[in-house]
């Protein structure tokens, strides 16, 4: 019982008073196997997400009360890295008492790594100046002990970064969240609405940052352009009665036995204001313990034709 000694017990609350332990998720492997993908599904159902954590930091990290479920990545890209500094923090973790702490290792076959190293046309963090091929087989051997020892092992070599997300959120629905998934779009008026949307809501009333010219190229994902539109007067209305309305539909739903609600917000570009009032009720949701994934439909567009013209 959260490491209280026998004699103590006498003095803690009744079971169902007792604070659940902090879920803490430290997320490692290879290059290339899918860590961002993994770390942004846990991102999406409520866990406090940070990339590229350095070993060291961990621990003053975690002087600070956590007052939400902890997901790190961890690995050789940082300076500090190492596997024996990494199993040490591993141990550490797992004999705190006040955190449920489990370490993931997301793996890949070399011959794979190397196909989507070779799709990407980046270069690998451990061989900036050499191939791929070199960078990922010494990660390889960097990582094979850890990849022995982790709670967790998943291979990635037939997944999509879909399928990825699924089988995260699957594993670390945050504790006491709902069952039910809860899809949050954003999408373009002009390029119609999202198939399968259960809930439509229409933002194009609201103040558009796209007359802003310091605005104007950004995304309702930047806390620049989340503040313009949120500073319309007629915002916290808007939002108000559509967080009362989700609140009471959700449940009710649930209780149908509906598996999945998807919720979508339009504007003019899909770019601004449906991203920001959907990103914020993503996270209100999120925060409420829903199992919530995001979309937004023409920034995915965007930076799939960037891509395009990257790889011309």
């Amino acid at each position: 019982m959260l490491g209280v000694k026998r004699e103590d017990r006498t003095v803690l609350k009744p079971p169902q008073a007792l604070v659940k332990p902090m879920r803490l998720v430290l997320i490692t492997g290879p290059s290339g196997a899918g860590r961002s993908t993994a770390l942004n599904a846990l991102e999406d159902i409520g866990f406090e997400a940070i990339d590229n954590m350095p070993i060291s930091l961990v621990r003053p990290l975690l002087c600070a009360p956590l007052e939400r479920h902890l997901a790190l990545v961890l690995d050789p890209r940082n300076r500090d890295f190492s596997v024996d500094a990494l199993l040490a923090l591993a141990r550490d973790l797992a004999a705190m008492p006040e955190l449920e702490f489990e370490l993931v290792y997301l793996d890949c076959p070399v011959q794979v790594l190397i196909r989507r190293y070779s799709e990407t046309r980046r270069r690998h963090p451990l061989s900036p100046e050499g191939t791929a091929r070199e960078g990922i087989e010494l990660e390889a051997r960097l990582l094979d002990h850890v990849r022995l020892l982790a709670d967790v092992l998943i291979e990635t070599e037939t997944l999509t970064p879909h399928d990825l997300r699924t089988r995260i959120q699957d594993l670390y629905l945050a504790l006491g969240a709902h069952p039910m998934r809860v899809q949050v779009e954003s999408f373009s008026f002009k390029r119609g609405i999202p198939a399968g949307v259960d809930l439509v809501f229409d933002c194009r009333f609201l103040n558009n940052p796209h007359w802003q010219p310091e605005l104007r190229k950004l995304d309702g994902c930047d806390p620049r352009v989340a503040s313009f539109v949120m500073s319309d007067h007629r915002f916290d209305g808007f939002f108000r009665r559509i967080r009362d309305l989700v609140d009471f539909v959700l449940p009710e739903c649930t209780q149908e036995g509906k598996s999945q609600l998807t919720i979508a917000f339009g504007c003019t570009g899909g770019q601004h204001r449906s991203v920001a009032t959907a990103e914020k009720l993503a996270n209100t949701l999120a925060q409420a313990n829903w199992h919530v994934s995001k979309r937004h439909r023409e920034l995915e567009r965007i930076a799939a034709q960037v891509a395009g013209t990257g790889n011309a």
